[in-house]
């Protein structure tokens, strides 16, 4: 199971590379359920709550941006609306 991770994120990477190489931009969308389905299990979401954060520069983990994203109310961290939360700040987390 712990090599199947990597290996759906890379796949899930090139195939979003190969997308946007072609000129057309695939929704983020897909790729981000599959990521959260993965990536998630591992998460103990107990350890996350809301506090009343909003701004990605007050998160720690691409993990806590997205329960704080989909649990708290008025955050602010998804600019572009495609429902990944701080992409500037946590790109090296999603690919």
């Amino acid at each position: 199971m712990n090599k199947l991770i990597p290996a759906a994120l890379i796949l899930l990477a090139l195939y979003q590379y190969a997308n946007t190489q072609n000129g057309s931009k695939t929704p983020l969308n897909d790729t981000t359920t599959v990521y959260e389905s993965i990536n998630h299990t591992q998460v103990n979401k107990a350890s996350f709550k809301c506090d009343g954060r909003q701004h990605c520069s007050q998160m720690t983990s691409y993990d806590e941006a997205v329960f704080f994203m989909k649990n708290c109310p008025n955050t602010k961290m998804d600019g572009d609306r495609d429902g990944i939360p701080c992409e500037r700040q946590f790109r090296d987390s999603l690919w």
